[in-house]
């Protein structure tokens, strides 16, 4: 894991806020019919709630998989994101353990 990336993909609100929504699925329209076993949401959805374009969200949304903070799955033309709990607790922790400890 790499904090220093961790912390400058962090260092802007959208990306902090598409985690925050990410935790909770009902922030987002509901699935469609054919994705409603599908874990985590579709970019498109990110998208509408971020009043960003297509191109913006993709690359934000790189960054954080980059990063480690959330993870993607493509089903056909959909690529569906959830975040990665463990890796975020991971980086809280070493964050905990170098400015607190």
């Amino acid at each position: 894991m790499n904090s220093d990336k961790i912390i400058s993909v962090l260092n802007n609100p959208v990306r902090r806020n598409i985690l925050k929504w990410l935790k909770d699925r009902s922030n987002f329209p509901p699935a469609l019919p054919e994705h409603l076993d599908l874990d985590g949401v579709c970019i498109g959805y990110i998208q509408e709630k971020a009043g960003l374009s297509q191109s913006t969200i993709s690359n934000y949304m790189g960054l954080l998989k980059q990063a480690g903070l959330v993870e993607s799955e493509r089903h056909g033309q959909w690529t569906f994101y959830r975040r990665n709990e463990d890796s975020i607790r991971t980086f809280l922790k070493a964050i905990e353990e170098e400015l607190i400890n």
